[in-house]
């Protein structure tokens, strides 16, 4: 009876999103509520336990999501995404220009949100199909591949770090697996697949666009400078994963255990970026600071609804659903990273959001961990693949990209849906080849 009630208000929690158009977090809120009273908790203390689970889950990640977008938001502000877009796209010139944005689209990927990162790389696609008499979409998939991956695997992307948080796995971990498996997925899914998509044309010539638009015109710092500054957030949390591994010696192994926190590492990040592409480049920490305020003002739904997730999250513990669920999982005969691939995939098809549907797997998925010994780096990637499946009309993601390049709805579905379900399908097979060799 409670996974029947839980179904009932997960369906409810997905019409609540899809169809009646109501804002995630308020959704999540009375979901975890309904969730509560229909489980049995004694309403005396229904509303702290949603409170506690979103507090926990706030106070986990919020850090790391704020600092991360203002990380995001300076680089395109200064220039650095431009300079690190345009330098790759000079490397490799006509011939491999799929592959100078493919590259372009991973490295700029990681520090940005989607839709960000979106907005910001469109214009130098179409600045490049004018260049060389291209087709748009041929030449955008592959960066636009990039971009999901970066969205769906990687830290600190939202979804990402909010599933290694509730998963308790460890963020250095996933960032490093998560990058093995994105380089083949999106070198199938984006430079070998866009090769079908030659004869896509847009309906109409949309006004061509400068990259440099998008940017201001002061100063602009290096390339080296630029990659330094953007992938940071990488390198530290890559280094102080590995480096305990090498060597065992205590002092090294606290100093990386207390550096490698993720909030810590985003803040060192944050306060480097602030020098590096903000007073270094001539501009005043006020500029810099009103920069922040943006950034921080257009993540502040993406944090609430991740609350609103741990907030659910709490109810099914201390319901103890969570418990039933894992007996009722352990007894179908699947794997359990194709079973998180799988929820994800189908709540995603529903909802439409991939944040919503990796949250919402996670919660159901947690015990799992303590009954099966599973990798909680690889579980969180599984569901990472998953919620990345069949983007479609529900998906603000999907109109975005009919919107820009201008192409019909058949063509949207044959390139940009296709893609996006190529990413899934490849994320978890890649899952599957990595777990195999680590374990």
């Amino acid at each position: 009876m409670s996974i029947l009630i839980l179904t009932a208000c997960i369906a409810f929690l997905i019409i609540q999103i899809a169809w009646l158009k109501i804002n995630p977090f308020i959704a999540f809120i009375i979901t975890a509520l309904l969730a509560g009273l229909f489980l049995g908790l004694p309403i005396a203390i229904l509303s702290q336990t949603v409170q506690k689970g979103l507090g926990e889950m706030l106070g986990s990640i919020t850090l790391i999501i704020v600092f991360g977008t203002c990380i995001g938001k300076l680089t395109v502000s200064s220039g650095a995404a431009n300079v690190i877009a345009k330098t790759v796209m000079g490397w490799t010139g006509k011939k491999y220009v799929r592959l100078g944005l493919m590259i372009t689209g991973f490295i700029v990927g990681i520090p940005l949100f989607y839709s960000v990162g979106f907005v910001l790389l469109v214009p130098l696609i179409f600045s490049v199909a004018h260049q060389f008499k291209l087709s748009k979409v041929y030449l955008g998939i592959p960066m636009l591949a990039s971009l999901s991956v970066a969205h769906g695997f990687l830290p600190p992307h939202p979804s990402p770090m909010a599933l290694s948080s509730i998963l308790n796995a460890d963020i250095g971990l996933v960032l490093v697996y998560g990058i093995i498996i994105a380089i083949p997925t999106i070198f199938i899914a984006g430079l070998l697949f866009s090769n079908l998509l030659k004869n896509i044309k847009t309906e109409s010539d949309h006004e061509i666009l400068n990259v440099e638009e998008v940017v201001n015109a002061g100063k602009q710092p290096s390339f080296s400078l630029s990659l330094f500054s953007a992938l940071f957030p990488v390198f530290g949390l890559t280094l102080t994963s590995i480096l305990p591994m090498i060597s065992q010696n205590e002092t090294l192994v606290n100093i990386c255990k207390t550096v490698g926190e993720p909030s810590m590492i985003m803040l060192i990040s944050l306060l480097i970026c602030t020098y590096t592409l903000g007073i270094r480049m001539n501009r005043s920490i006020t500029s810099v600071m009103d920069d922040y305020a943006v950034a921080i003002k257009d993540v502040a739904l993406i944090v609430l609804i991740v609350g609103g997730a741990g907030g659910l999250k709490e109810v099914m513990i201390v319901s103890g659903v969570n418990e039933t669920i894992v007996a009722a999982l352990t007894q179908i005969n699947i794997h359990p990273y194709l079973l998180a691939w799988m929820m994800a995939a189908i709540i995603r098809v529903c909802v439409g959001s991939a944040t919503a549907a990796g949250l919402m797997t996670a919660s159901v998925l947690l015990p799992l961990l303590q009954t099966t010994g599973l990798d909680p780096n690889l579980l969180v990637l599984s569901v990472g693949a998953g919620s990345l499946m069949c983007s479609h009309v529900n998906d603000p993601s999907f109109w975005m990209f009919k919107e820009y390049f201008n192409i019909s709805l058949k063509d949207t579905f044959k390139s940009w849906t296709v893609m996006e379900s190529l990413v899934s399908v490849l994320g978890i097979i890649f899952v599957f080849i990595l777990n195999s060799i680590i374990h």
